[in-house]
């Protein structure tokens, strides 16, 4: 199958949250089976971009109400594991950050228009188009209900949904950047009162997924506003659970170690890793360390991180590391908390590759205390480095994480609460003094397998279902 994945984010090129990581691995171990996987993405101007060196592939003018932005698609010189092509649009794409700009609706229209115009010209047909959360969710529309695009209304489309808390809508005063359809599909587009590019794709692509089999379920009750429409569509949808590179995430070679280990080696690597990285921190390498790495927003339960750390450093004796960045009065509460448990408690606010690849193979247990997870791939890295997750029991989280107390290997909670973090991370506390049962569970988790293989295999089978079969008719 030739199969071209649409996202705005993609692992090393520009990654701001799973999504990077889901696009940078699922295309790789996709060629390895067989088929033919690329991704095209916007330009942005990160470093690994500014680093690297293609060949303009594709030129186009696009108008957008009466405005010329000149456009070209670049393919990538890379060593990715997948061909890589990137959008460059003039005044909108070449920017240092993927979002947060007033203008990110006009952004990514563009890049879904220029897409779909590439697309066009290209002499190979796609057998699949794989859009990537709401940034990409005009391109089901337009290739059902735009005429410009009427001769790729048969290429089957998937969309998959990474987090529908963000869809992207705006106002319809601004339904006049997409290219021309027919006005009794307007509908199509609203929700609520807006246009609406998750609710669109929901609607128009051949089949839609979640990251976890767990999330697709929860969405039908809980999505932000679109309950009632994924549970009016639950005919097309499944949740399909993300893996993880395992090149990428591999404690026996990842560079960013200080010292690689393999399941048999667990004991002295891990050992020279939590040193390295309480060293640091300034923290005891002898005492019990949780890690909390991610992003300091609701969905993370990061807003009851200064409590939950307060408390449970007043009631423990362990060590408590933290890298994120978010919620500006979060941030300052973390900040402030590192004078009064000095010793005890650090944190790096920002994100750095190299640190949180040293907190997986260091710290000892993982906090997720999250509200929302639609798949989470923390926890799936810390299995692999032998970092026990304490996780609450929400979306991929309760589909990959099984408590100790039911024959699994981390810790699970059922509500995002200071009283059951604190709790968890008691009873954390106390499996790590059993130090045989402890490091039994450490080699329990670095065997399970969570690799891409198993979930590259079952997309293709969803693309094979729904690629139109040819007919042969008998004389």
């Amino acid at each position: 199958m030739n199969i071209l994945h649409v996202s705005a984010e993609c692992y090393p090129v520009a990654k701001v949250g799973g999504l990077a990581d889901v696009v940078g691995a699922l295309p790789k171990y996709q060629n390895r089976i067989g088929h033919t996987a690329a991704v095209i993405m916007p330009y942005y101007k990160t470093s690994w971009v500014e680093r690297a060196t293609g060949s303009i592939v594709f030129f186009y003018n696009l108008v957008i109400e009466g405005k010329t932005y000149f456009s070209e698609v670049i393919d990538v010189d890379s060593e990715l594991g997948f061909p890589l092509f990137v959008v460059r649009i003039t005044e909108l794409t070449d920017r240092k950050n993927v979002y947060g700009y007033d203008d990110d609706p006009l952004r990514f229209v563009a890049f879904q228009r220029v897409v779909m115009q590439w697309v066009l010209s290209l002499k190979r047909k796609l057998d699949i188009i794989h859009c990537h959360d709401h940034h990409t969710g005009f391109i089901p529309f337009m290739m059902q209900h735009c005429p410009e695009f009427d001769s790729l209304m048969k290429v089957p489309t998937l969309l998959s949904i990474h987090n529908a808390q963000y869809q992207g809508n705006f106002s319809h005063d601004m339904v006049g950047m997409l290219p021309r359809f027919r006005e009794s599909d307007l509908g199509l587009l609203d929700w609520y009162g807006e246009i609406n590019p998750l609710a669109a794709a929901i609607k128009c692509a051949w089949r839609v997924n979640t990251v976890s089999p767990s999330y697709m379920v929860e969405l039908q009750e809980k999505a932000n506003g679109l309950e009632g429409l994924l549970r009016d569509e639950k005919s097309k949808c499944v949740g399909i659970l993300n893996g993880i590179d395992a090149e990428t995430w591999n404690p026996a070679t990842d560079d960013y170690l200080i010292k690689n280990y393999t399941i048999r080696t667990r004991a002295k690597g891990r050992e020279a890793n939590k040193k390295a990285i309480c060293d640091e921190f300034g923290l005891d390498a002898s005492k019990p360390l949780f890690g909390f790495i991610g992003r300091l927003v609701w969905e993370k339960g990061a807003d009851l991180l200064p409590e939950i750390i307060d408390t449970a450093l007043k009631q423990h004796d362990v060590n408590i590391i933290l890298l994120g960045s978010g919620s500006p009065e979060v941030e300052r509460q973390l900040e402030e908390l590192k004078t009064t448990y000095k010793g005890r408690y650090n944190a790096h606010i920002g994100y750095e590759e190299r640190m949180s690849h040293q907190v997986y193979a260091g710290a000892d247990f993982l906090l997720m205390p999250s509200r929302v997870e639609p798949c989470g791939l923390n926890q799936l890295y810390s299995l692999r480095y032998g970092c026990m997750p304490i996780v609450r029991r929400t979306g991929g989280l309760r589909d990959t994480v099984v408590d100790i107390g039911d024959g699994g290997h981390g810790i699970c909670h059922d509500q995002t609460s200071v009283w059951d973090v604190v709790y968890s991370i008691e009873r954390a506390s106390l499996f790590y003094k059993d130090k045989k049962a402890f490091s039994a569970n450490q080699k329990q988790m670095m065997e399970i397998d969570h690799s891409w293989e198993n979930a590259a295999g079952t997309y293709a089978s969803l693309y094979e279902e729904m690629i139109p079969k040819k007919v042969n008719i008998k004389k």
